[in-house]
């Protein structure tokens, strides 16, 4: 007899469990909220915090749009689902600093990055249970540094000083001008590490001074261009080796006349003479400025790169969201012809680069 009261106790009691049970983890399904409302945007700062604390390279993430929300009841508590888009950030990974205090890294990629996470969200706490976003599609390579090939050098670059007033002395020696010419202007320029020392190639004209061969024997501060605009234009190849003291060695073809418009050549600056070693102290006027590529205006509001103020989204619940910040991409820079190249810029740190070459000598 108290076996059998026994036995229906504890029936009653697992009934009891069991109800209590489905009673706790029952959940509401989700319905779609706000883009803009502050408890998602808490959420997916979470979950933004969340990815950058797993990733062990590059740099941090920061969000740019938030794209649907839902949310699901579970008691006191509330389940959020949520898909956005966030851009690579200024901040590597690994460092104190909160991606909310970065800056956007320009980027050729207009598109963002696609995530999106679940995150439990409390009266006082956001736990982001899970977080993906396909920074896959958004890695690029670059390409190593090519040691020992011709580099572009800017056509006002204090390393063309010497390579040009040796190719304008050989010009006066070997010409059947009765006087000497002088530098006007200088067009593409390469300069090339070898075993040897360097090696420059360049091209450039020059004008008929007022200095007879027969009273100067080399172009001196008197030696200013005459009105007759006599014009003769060189390729020059010069091979220099400055810590041998060697004289450069000097190939050259002339002919007559300014360079030719595909040239494009560069006025040079106030100082720069093949008769002073030093920069002139006053300043080089500025060269003018390439034309400004027009604007370009994107559709979408995922690709708004202007900063201006976004349409109102048709979306019921304001979704997408504006972006976090604006966004300025890298604009893709035109080729340039030979004589447009830019300036070679210094190797990154860490990589190698053409003095490396020499390290030995």
């Amino acid at each position: 007899m108290r076996s059998g009261v026994g036995l229906c106790v504890l029936g009653l009691l697992c009934l009891h469990s069991s109800s209590f049970g489905q009673e706790t983890v029952e959940i509401h399904p989700g319905v779609l909220i706000f883009c803009d409302d502050p408890s998602v945007e808490r959420a997916v700062h979470s979950a933004v915090h969340k990815f950058n604390q797993m990733m062990v390279t590059g740099n941090k993430l920061a969000l740019y749009q938030i794209l649907t929300a839902t949310k699901a009841e579970n008691g006191s508590d509330s389940t959020y689902s949520l898909e956005f888009t966030s851009r690579s950030s200024d901040c590597p990974t690994g460092s104190s600093k909160p991606w909310t205090d970065c800056d956007y890294l320009p980027s050729r990629h207009k598109k963002a990055i696609l995530c999106n996470a679940t995150v439990l969200m409390t009266e006082t706490n956001a736990e982001t249970q899970q977080v993906h976003c396909n920074i896959e599609d958004h890695i690029t390579t670059e390409r190593a540094s090519c040691m020992g090939c011709p580099e572009p050098i800017d056509e006002n670059s204090e390393d063309l000083k010497v390579p040009v007033s040796v190719s304008i002395a050989k010009f006066n020696s070997m010409s059947d001008s009765t006087h000497l010419f002088t530098l006007h202007e200088v067009g593409y320029a390469t300069r090339q590490v070898q075993i040897a020392g360097f090696r420059f190639n360049f091209q450039f004209d020059m004008k008929k001074t007022v200095c007879s061969k027969a009273e100067h024997k080399d172009l001196n501060e008197l030696c200013v261009a005459d009105e007759e605009n006599l014009f003769a234009n060189c390729f020059s190849t010069v091979d220099t080796a400055p810590w041998r003291l060697e004289t450069p060695a000097v190939q050259i073809q002339c002919e007559a006349g300014p360079l030719p418009p595909r040239a494009s050549a560069k006025r040079r600056p106030p100082g720069f003479t093949p008769l002073r070693a030093m920069p002139h102290s006053s300043p080089s006027p500025p060269t003018s400025a390439p034309p400004t590529q027009p604007a370009v205006k994107e559709e979408s509001s995922e690709e708004d790169i202007s900063g201006s103020k976004v349409p109102p989204s048709p979306h019921p619940f304001h979704c997408p969201s504006k972006p976090w910040k604006p966004f300025h991409p890298l604009l893709s820079v035109p080729t340039k012809s030979p004589t447009e190249a830019p300036t070679a810029q210094p190797p990154a740190e860490g990589t190698f680069s053409d003095t490396d070459l020499l390290s030995s000598f």
